[in-house]
């Protein structure tokens, strides 16, 4: 029992470290020209480290349970969203070219990153 609460304390603190970086990005970013850069970039930057953390097996090895929850789920799960990008499209709606095109850059740049953090991860010593 004590280790599962110590388990969601660490994502809790995770989430938050996640969700901060997050708003630092859009804060950087500051949208003046509508576009949600910021969602993009993140939810990029969030699906190249997940799939290099869950692929990288020394990463794996190395960290213990509730330290790989805190990073997976606490830190990368708060610093992207599914929801926002959902929000970004259905706002757009009334510019079907941007509305597509962003929809397109999120989903199909998330799988390229997700399949080049997996590549990183997984390449042997003797590939570099």
């Amino acid at each position: 029992m004590k280790q599962a609460l110590s388990r969601y304390a660490m994502v809790g603190i995770g989430g938050m470290i996640g969700a901060v970086g997050r708003y630092g990005i859009s804060l950087m970013l500051s949208e003046t020209t509508g576009f949600p850069y910021a969602t993009l970039l993140t939810n990029w930057i969030g699906c190249f480290l997940l799939s290099f953390i869950l692929h990288h097996h020394v990463i794996k090895r190395t960290l213990s349970p509730d330290l790989f929850a805190a990073l997976t789920i606490g830190v990368i799960g708060s610093f992207t969203t599914f929801s926002t990008v959902a929000v970004d499209v259905v706002l757009w709606f009334t510019h079907p070219f941007v509305s597509v095109s962003y929809g397109l850059l999120t989903i199909f740049g998330c799988l390229l990153l997700s399949f080049c953090g997996f590549k990183v991860a997984t390449r042997k010593l003797g590939d570099l």
